[in-house]
């Protein structure tokens, strides 16, 4: 199932995306009794999917609207909780990084012992073809960082690695975009990574029986036409059952959270010298199977 939060005539909703691709099926029209907001229907879990599938079966043709007539939001346009996030766990990133004399935390090796985990503000997050508000960075040092994101759908703490994809919702796509000068002065990652409008994320979350194993995931970060990020997510040096079982050993890990997994090499600081985002930049990150989020720099 492909999921959406979208605004149509000022109206938020979420909806299931036809196989068709083009067609949303509004579940606050198909199904009223569900939750609109989709922290409240992941809450839910199966009995929720199962719900609104039937609804999508006997849906008539008020309940749809073309995909390009609406505004699709991120899809958990307002997280109850900071979004989780991975620091250097791609190999040739992790290398790039502790190269690039941006790291202040770095250690004598490039590839961490353990998983890094940091978090960014609630109010990072924007829609898929929101603008990225780089004026916001006075240190003009504004990076894009194409990430796979996790959707928890059932909680849990001390979450196994063997059980950690039963507590798997769906998949997402995500930019960590960061003011690296920031993140280097402050030590700790949180402001230089948590400016309004730095998590981009959309197009929709696909939940985990339709996306499949995320080993078979591809990413690719596009900059104004020009191909900088391409991996399989596969090369992840933390797995994502290693990563819920860390983050989950002692933190209970609750419906709806997100989990950003990590960049691979191909970032500005990787340039010499570092080229930063500037404005009317257009940054694309592309998940296969889950689509294409697009936002331009202001």
């Amino acid at each position: 199932m492909r999921l959406v939060t979208f605004q149509k005539n000022k109206e938020t909703a979420i909806g299931i995306v036809e196989a068709d691709g083009a067609t949303i099926i509004d579940l606050s029209i198909a199904a009223p009794d569900l939750p609109e907001e989709m922290t409240s229907f992941i809450e839910l879990g199966d009995d929720g999917l199962k719900k609104a599938a039937a609804a999508c079966e006997g849906a008539d043709d008020g309940a749809r609207t073309a995909l390009a007539d609406a505004d699709l939001l991120a899809p958990i346009p307002h997280p109850r909780r900071n979004v989780m996030c991975v620091g250097r766990n791609y190999h040739e990133h992790a290398q790039e990084f502790h190269d690039s004399g941006f790291d202040a935390t770095a250690g004598a090796t490039a590839v961490p012992d353990d998983p890094i985990i940091f978090t960014k503000a609630t109010t990072s997050v924007s829609g898929p073809t929101d603008p990225i508000p780089a004026y916001l960075d006075s240190s003009n040092s504004t990076d894009y960082e194409g990430e796979l994101a996790v959707i928890i759908g059932k909680a849990g703490r001390g979450i196994s690695k063997a059980d950690a994809f039963d507590h798997v919702f769906g998949y997402t796509v995500s930019n960590d975009v960061t003011a690296r000068t920031q993140q280097h002065k402050h030590k700790q990652w949180f402001i230089g990574k948590s400016l309004d409008g730095y998590c981009p994320m959309g197009p929709m979350i696909v939940t985990a029986d339709e996306a499949g194993h995320p080993d078979s995931f591809h990413l690719r970060t596009v900059v104004n036409g020009e191909t900088r990020q391409d991996a399989s997510v596969a090369d992840l040096i933390f797995d994502i059952p290693t990563l819920i079982e860390t983050i989950s050993a002692g933190i209970t890990l609750k419906p709806g959270d997100i989990i950003a997994t990590g960049t691979p090499v191909g970032v500005g600081i990787g340039f010499e010298p570092p080229v930063f985002l500037k404005k009317g930049d257009v940054v694309e990150v592309t998940i296969e199977p889950i689509g294409t989020i697009r936002n331009e720099v202001e």
